[in-house]
C-alpha cells in the first residue's frame, strides 16, 4: 500500500492527510480509488452551501497538489465511492437531472470508465425515490447500491437499496437493520461481499456503527463502533479494500473543526 508511508495507526485513530481542508472549510467523506493511487475527498464552506471533490494523486510515493475531482461541475457534489472493479464512480449531486417529476435535489449520479478515460456523469434513477433525496451511493460485487435516501427537508433519513437488474436499478427498499433505537441512519458503506455494513445513527452527535448480513437480507448484531473511534461525532465511513482501515469524518456538529481520521478495523470487522 503506497499511501501508507510513514505512521500506521493501530486501535488509536489518527488524523489522515490533515493538510487537505483549507482555512474556515469543512473536510467531509474521504476514499480511494481501488488501486490505491487516487484519494478523493469532499470540502464544503462552513454554510454547508457547497460542496466540491477534490483529488490528489500518488505517484511513486509522492502525493500532487488538490485538483478538483473530474466529475465535479458548478453544482455540489459529495458521497463518492468506487465499484470494486474501479470501473465505475458512484456520487451524489444537486446537478439537474430535466427528467419531468425528478425533484431539484441529491440524486444518485455515475461515470463509467472506458478504455481508461472517464465518461460524462449519468443520472442514476431509482424510480421510487424520484421526488426524494438520495445521497452517498456504495456499490457491491452483486451491483446492489446501498444509498440513504429522505424527505427533501432531510427528515425520515435512513438507508435504502436497490438491486440492477438488465442495466436497469429497481424501485429501492428500506434495508432492514435490527438495532435497538428508531434513530435514522445515514453515510453507509458496505463491503464488496456484503458481509457488513458500516453506517452512522442519527442522534445528539452521530455514531458509526457496524452490522452483519444475517444471509437473509437483513443486517443483524448490530454494534456500536468502540469509544476510541466514536467520541465525537462520526459519519462518512470508508474501508480500503483489503478489509484492514477504516477512513471517517470526526467533530462535533457545531464544532467545525473536521478532520478525516483512519484507523485498524480488522478486529470490529471479524467480532461478529
Amino acid at each position: 500500500m503506497n499511501f501508507l508511508a510513514g505512521e500506521i495507526p493501530n486501535n488509536i485513530p489518527f488524523e489522515f492527510k490533515q493538510n487537505l481542508v483549507p482555512e474556515n472549510e469543512l473536510i467531509h467523506k474521504g476514499m480511494f480509488s481501488p488501486d490505491l493511487k487516487e484519494y478523493y475527498y469532499t470540502i464544503s464552506d462552513n454554510s454547508f452551501e457547497k460542496f466540491d471533490v477534490f483529488v490528489i494523486k500518488n505517484k511513486n510515493g509522492n502525493w500532487s497538489e488538490p485538483k478538483k475531482a473530474f466529475f465535479n461541475s458548478k453544482y455540489n457534489e459529495h458521497g463518492m465511492s468506487f465499484s470494486p472493479d474501479g470501473n465505475s464512480i458512484y456520487f451524489s449531486s444537486t446537478r439537474p437531472t430535466n427528467i419531468q417529476g425528478v425533484f431539484q435535489t441529491w440524486h444518485i449520479w455515475k461515470s463509467d470508465k472506458v478504455n481508461g478515460e472517464w465518461k460524462e456523469p449519468i443520472f442514476v434513477d431509482i424510480p421510487n425515490l424520484r421526488d426524494k433525496l438520495v445521497s452517498h451511493p456504495t456499490i457491491t460485487n452483486s451491483e446492489t447500491l446501498y444509498f440513504h435516501t429522505s424527505n427533501l427537508d432531510y427528515s425520515g433519513m435512513d438507508i435504502y437499496h436497490s438491486k440492477k437488474v438488465n442495466g436497469k436499478f429497481e424501485n429501492a427498499e428500506k434495508t432492514t437493520i435490527s438495532t435497538n433505537s428508531k434513530a435514522g441512519k445515514c453515510t453507509p458503506y458496505v463491503s464488496p461481499k456484503e458481509d457488513y455494513l458500516i453506517f452512522a445513527s442519527i442522534g445528539n452527535e452521530l455514531d458509526l456503527m457496524i452490522s452483519y448480513n444475517d444471509g437473509k437480507g437483513g443486517w443483524i448484531n448490530t454494534k456500536k463502533l468502540n469509544d476510541k473511534i466514536n467520541n465525537k461525532g462520526q459519519g462518512n465511513p470508508y474501508v480500503t479494500p483489503n478489509n484492514r482501515f477504516l477512513f471517517y469524518t470526526t467533530g462535533g456538529h457545531l464544532e467545525k473543526k473536521w478532520k478525516v481520521k483512519w484507523v485498524n478495523i480488522e478486529s470490529e470487522i471479524n467480532n461478529n
